[in-house]
């Protein structure tokens, strides 16, 4: 009998940190190209699928092109990400940028939308995320 109990107990504990783990998501952009677009739609219906969800969009390398100010869908030049990434950040979205990429590519904080938080590495980020239980998402 006392097995059972700590069975359920445990069975229970389990079930509540996949529960938590599904309320906090990362998501990783490393082109800008071919996920800035796709990413910003999903991340918005997922809020509004799921408005509680703690989530945090981390872009390297090549990602971190549609946080610069004024960037727009090189294939749809009437989509502009500024306004977008707000209406995120307004529902709870932080969006950090990868500092070793901006000494890489020679860029500077200014550059960027003022909705932009930074992070000192954005690998390290992502996996420090994911040791917290976040769940990844690459777009």
């Amino acid at each position: 009998m006392q097995f059972r109990s700590f069975f359920a107990a445990l069975l229970l504990t389990l079930t509540s940190a996949l529960a938590l783990a599904q309320d906090k998501v990362v998501y990783h952009f490393d082109n800008s190209d071919t996920q800035a677009t796709a990413g910003l739609r999903t991340l918005r219906n997922y809020m509004d699928t799921a408005p509680n969800t703690k989530i945090i969009a981390v872009a390297v390398g090549d990602g971190v092109n549609f946080l610069m100010e004024g960037a727009k869908d090189k294939k749809n030049p009437n989509i502009e990400y500024g306004p977008l990434i707000s209406d995120l950040v307004s529902k709870g979205v932080k969006f950090e940028v990868c500092e070793l990429t901006l000494r890489a590519m020679g860029l500077k904080k200014e550059q960027f939308v003022m909705d932009a938080g930074f992070t000192p590495s954005g690998v390290v980020r992502i996996g420090q995320l994911e040791g917290q239980g976040y769940g990844y998402i690459k777009p």
